[in-house]
């Protein structure tokens, strides 16, 4: 294929373009990230941080990151304070407990056990007596019936050196 002047200008006249929309891009960002955030945005932002919407919350932080992308050295003392505070602070999940919330988590323990404890007694003061199959005679019975049965035989009542209680666990009927 044959190169034409035009051909070979329109190359060239592209690849500058590129080569300027690349190289732009990043001043512009560093441009808009080099100036210190203001002393009133960042003033007492201990006290301020959990009042704030989210949305505010959410654009100082980015600005502070993209701070922090470049030398630190640039950084103001109240931008360093902040950042530390933002990511370390006492608040969100690291907030302290309200007052009294120990004494709440015990009691409403307490409450439930008490009420589990009411209800398995009351429970239990209504029901009928055992069946008549949980008595030690009954059980021992099912054991032989087992041991004919010859069940599990490798490790189980089926089995000839089989040393276990089997399926007795009712003392003795009186």
């Amino acid at each position: 294929m044959m190169r034409t002047q035009l051909s070979s200008t329109l190359r060239s006249s592209v690849a500058r373009a590129s080569l300027r929309t690349t190289t732009s891009a990043p001043i512009a960002c560093r441009a808009a990230s080099t100036h210190a955030i203001s002393n009133p945005t960042l003033s007492n932002i201990e006290k301020r941080w959990e009042g704030m919407p989210l949305q505010e919350q959410a654009e100082l932080w980015m600005t502070l990151r993209d701070r922090m992308k470049e030398n630190w050295t640039e950084l103001t003392l109240q931008e360093k304070k902040a950042a530390y505070w933002i990511a370390f602070g006492p608040h969100g999940p690291r907030a302290e407990a309200p007052p009294g919330e120990g004494k709440r988590v015990t009691f409403y323990t307490l409450t439930g056990v008490a009420i589990s404890l009411v209800l398995f007694l009351t429970l239990r003061g209504f029901a009928g007596p055992a069946p008549h199959t949980m008595n030690k005679e009954w059980q021992e019975a099912s054991n032989e019936y087992l041991k004919g049965q010859k069940t599990d035989p490798f490790n189980g009542l089926g089995a000839e050196d089989y040393t276990g209680k089997g399926h007795v666990q009712s003392p003795p009927k009186h």
